[in-house]
């Protein structure tokens, strides 16, 4: 197999079908075979809760994204025409068909899809309070600030940001900076 590099990428289904379309891919991959290509399939749902008429608190989970369920894979020849080709399943999002390949979402794109599935990166935290950080995710994305403090337990770090001429202190988590 012709080897890339592991990313995330999204594939479109039927909307209402994201979960059948996960299992279906899962089940392909188990009997194919595939789990050194494939490695996760998600479906992020969002929980909330409502009263109901009766005054009961009722469990409501919606889908944020219909239509879509996103792959964590290597793409090659045979896991592209695998996962394109499982029931549920229309294609890839930035695949223009005619034997073109999907493009991977970027890791600062995923950062708050997998926390909505309450998956959070478990890469160990490289800086050290004084180091300077380029901010990936979140209200201050694009900058640059100066590491403040960091909370290993909360797995937050203080970053001090130059806005308009002042140090202004943005609390972010681990996995919204890179080191420099």
């Amino acid at each position: 197999m012709e080897e890339s590099f592991r990313a995330w990428y999204v594939v479109q289904t039927y909307s209402g079908l994201e979960n059948a379309a996960k299992k279906n891919i899962e089940l392909r991959v188990e009997s194919m075979n595939m789990g050194d290509y494939i490695f996760n399939v998600l479906v992020p749902e969002e929980r909330s809760y409502e009263k109901t008429k009766k005054g009961d608190v009722k469990e409501v989970v919606t889908k944020p994204y219909p239509g879509y369920v996103f792959v964590d894979m290597i793409v090659t020849d045979e896991t592209w025409f695998m996962v394109r080709n499982t029931p549920m399943v229309t294609g890839f999002l930035g695949s223009s068909g005619g034997g073109a390949k999907p493009v991977p979402l970027l890791e600062e794109e995923m950062i708050p899809i997998l926390k909505l599935c309450g998956i959070t990166s478990d890469k160990p935290f490289e800086c050290k309070v004084g180091d300077t950080v380029n901010i990936v995710a979140g209200t201050f994305a694009g900058q640059h600030g100066v590491v403040d403090s960091i909370d290993e337990e909360k797995r937050k770090v203080k970053v001090l940001v130059d806005f308009f001429g002042r140090s202004v202190p943005a609390e972010l988590d681990f996995d919204e900076i890179k080191k420099e």
